[in-house]
């Protein structure tokens, strides 16, 4: 499992899917993956102001070349 210390490949995505997660284990690997990453958004697509339920989609560009020199934030 990386960090945000260590270069994620490709194939490290995956590992955020593990179910049940806590909110810390998601927030380190989210954290790692943005830090990895060259450019990343946020899209935030559902909230009930009822239950708190949201929805929010992450979409970027991993560093595939291993530099790592942190994400350039778009939108």
């Amino acid at each position: 499992m990386p960090t945000n210390t260590t270069n994620w490949t490709v194939n490290d995505v995956h590992c955020i899917e593990k179910t049940p997660a806590s909110p810390g284990y998601i927030q380190s690997q989210i954290s790692g993956l943005v830090f990895n990453s060259t450019a990343c958004r946020c899209k935030v697509e559902t909230i009930n102001p009822t239950t708190g339920e949201y929805r929010i989609v992450l979409q970027g560009t991993l560093d595939v070349t291993g530099v790592g020199n942190g994400p350039n934030f778009n939108g």
